[in-house]
């Protein structure tokens, strides 16, 4: 039987994972974070929860809305929402699109979790390297591990896996090197913040302005994932995020608050903390046309992501399962 490692346990790597091991294959995964789910995100703030990546996802295909038809029947997702509001507190109703926007009980990373159940997989690994080794490949971690495989996922964001490959002086064919470095990205600095009163955001409690300083402001107490304490989670959108990035914490903490929430605040209500998060992959601006590239040339190698599957929830589950797809094949 092969051996496939599949690097990033985020939406991509553990769809891609599920679906192999599913079928019998051995699949080891391999994440440098300190638990499953990437942008799949949700951090505990004293009593509280929030999500402060991913906040929703919505279903385009029926290829997914297969899984999140499981998902609902298992009460793990619920409808949050059918549109968001563009912050007209006049109005004061989400722009109603039609379509369901989804969200996890628990917060985003219990999906995490869930697909991640009887898989193996190992979180806290640094990869340092990724080269050719006979037929197949040897990745190698910042601790000298070794990890054998006969073929290879690579889910990170693609300057990563650039990386990975370079630093192990692997060499891609000239046109998927080209593909890839036209891959492009936009950073997010998310900030969350425990609020004491009252935030007055329009139904369902979140508001969402594309184009806009801040892109995303959500009440996770509303939303339902934390019932013990008013978290709320302030986007901050590319440009303003590429602003703030090298500033220092507690100044860029500020602008997101000043920017983003300060404005819906009960004049009572006052922050109890405040915490800052970086995303530095968090939307791809420039996709590859398909949900997976298979590297030529070389041992079994596929990149997939939401670079891939487009720059959505379900773009990266799809880019998984197509991943899974060509594998298994």
């Amino acid at each position: 039987m092969s051996k496939i490692l599949i690097v990033g346990a985020g939406m991509a790597g553990l769809m891609a994972a599920r679906t192999l091991t599913d079928a019998g294959h051995a699949v080891r995964v391999v994440d440098k974070g300190r638990s499953v789910g990437g942008r799949l995100a949700t951090r505990r703030v004293g009593p509280g929860l929030a999500d402060h990546g991913a906040q929703f996802f919505s279903v385009r295909t029926a290829a997914f809305q297969s899984h999140v038809d499981h998902w609902l029947d298992l009460d793990l997702a619920y409808v949050w929402s059918h549109g968001w509001s563009d912050g007209s507190l006049i109005r004061n109703k989400p722009n109603a699109e039609g379509y369901p926007r989804y969200a996890i009980r628990g917060g985003m990373n219990a999906l995490a979790k869930h697909l991640a159940q009887s898989l193996d997989v190992e979180t806290g690994v640094k990869l340092d390297a990724l080269h050719p080794a006979g037929d197949g490949w040897r990745a190698v971690a910042e601790d000298g591990r070794l990890f054998d495989a006969d073929r290879v996922i690579l889910t990170p964001p693609v300057p990563q896996s650039l990386a990975l490959l370079k630093k192990g002086r692997t060499i891609l064919h000239a046109g998927d090197q080209a593909a890839l470095e036209q891959i492009a990205y936009a950073p997010c600095v998310a900030g969350i913040f425990h609020v004491e009163g009252s935030v007055h955001l329009p139904e369902p409690g979140a508001l969402q302005q594309i184009g806009s300083p801040i892109s995303w402001v959500a009440d996770n107490q509303r939303k339902g994932i934390s019932p013990n304490a008013r978290l709320i989670t302030v986007h901050a959108g590319p440009e303003l995020s590429q602003e703030l990035w090298d500033m220092d914490p507690g100044t860029a903490l500020d602008e997101v608050q000043s920017q983003g929430l300060q404005l819906y605040m009960a004049p009572s209500a006052r922050i109890i903390s405040g915490q800052i998060k970086q995303w530095r992959y968090a939307l791809p601006l420039v996709t590859h046309p398909h949900p997976v590239l298979v590297a030529q040339d070389l041992p079994p190698l596929l990149f997939a992501g939401d670079a891939f599957g487009g720059p959505r929830m379900e773009g990266a589950a799809l880019s998984g399962l197509a991943a899974a797809g060509i594998v298994w094949a």
